[in-house]
């Protein structure tokens, strides 16, 4: 059942629309093809790129064999500009098209279908499209895809401590956002510490991409549950500040979004494209195990929950290595 609400007020008059777009990316292999895990073993598995067809927003992220794995369909722009940086077409790409956004395929068997943006994952810097299943399957790579980028700029004027990054206004319509005592009260399903958060600190900017849940240790899985994980969650970060970028900030919630899966690299795991950051004063997340962008979005139903451990199992390095000896 799709979750629906009015949300805060927000700026949405001030707003540009504007058409980004890009092209559906081919996976990229490099010379080596073998990831070597935290625990010490290599491993050779599908990652970033391409299109996804069977796992898709709502589907767990943990436990998958495969290294940040996107689901549905990872854009990039492909284009060269002659004037300011020559990836320039593709960072305006990855900094305006924002989570809830419309997404159209503009060339190709699908032209004309649509979908809508799930996530950003920064350091490929890839935007995230999910397609209904029989589109998926039809959708080539290389096919163009054009986003209707609408929220950048997006402000909270009652709420003026708390900043929104990479979220659509029709996003915080439908996600039950509550005010009372002048707190912004936030579903979400799962609270996360920021001393477990990797990969993407030391940014400058939250409007990018993401930063990555680390899940090396099993006693902080079970602890906070992150087992349970589906992309399209949205998650709370405690004592985390993204308004010029990810650290920590005692008394601060960053809340954002699962974009990719989990990874066997140091550091690494699901990433988290920031929405909301601000005072924990002022934001307060509330548990609420739907809080998924796939029924906020009625785009599926979820699987019945279920806790997966990551495929780097503990000692599995140890163990190697002494069978090598």
């Amino acid at each position: 059942m799709e979750m629906q609400g009015t949300g805060p007020r927000t700026n949405l008059r001030d707003l540009a629309l504007v058409a980004v777009a890009g092209q559906i990316a081919h996976p990229i292999g490099h010379a080596n093809p073998y990831r070597i895990g935290h625990d010490g073993v290599p491993r050779i598995l599908p990652g970033t790129g391409g299109i996804v067809l069977n796992h898709r927003i709502g589907d767990r992220c943990v436990g998958l064999a495969g290294d940040h794995i996107e689901p549905g369909v990872a854009l990039h722009n492909n284009a060269r500009e002659v004037v300011g940086p020559r990836d320039g077409p593709n960072n305006a790409l990855i900094t305006y098209a924002c989570v809830g956004n419309r997404a159209r395929v503009i060339s190709g068997p699908c032209n004309g279908q649509l979908g809508r943006v799930t996530g950003k994952h920064g350091g490929i810097n890839h935007v995230l499209v999910d397609f209904a299943p029989a589109v998926l399957r039809r959708l080539c790579i290389g096919d163009r895809i054009q986003i209707y980028s609408y929220g950048l700029g997006l402000r909270l004027p009652d709420h003026p401590e708390i900043s929104v990054l990479n979220c659509s206004p029709g996003l915080l319509r439908r996600w039950r956002l509550r005010e009372e005592g002048g707190r912004l009260h936030v579903p979400v399903t799962h609270l996360v510490p920021a001393q477990i958060m990797g990969s993407g600190l030391g940014k400058n900017s939250g409007c990018r991409g993401d930063y990555d849940i680390q899940l090396a240790s099993p006693d902080m899985v079970d602890r906070y549950r992150l087992g349970y994980l589906r992309f399209g969650d949205l998650v709370a970060i405690m004592n985390a500040d993204t308004h010029y970028g990810p650290h920590y900030h005692s008394g601060h919630v960053t809340i954002g979004v699962i974009v990719h899966g989990d990874s066997t690299v140091s550091g690494h795991g699901p990433g988290v494209a920031p929405l909301l950051t601000g005072p924990a004063d002022c934001l307060r997340p509330v548990y609420a195990p739907q809080a998924n962008l796939a029924l906020v979005y009625g785009l599926r139903m979820l699987p019945p929950a279920r806790s997966y451990r990551p495929i780097h199992g503990a000692g599995a390095g140890r163990r190697s290595l002494q069978r090598s000896r």
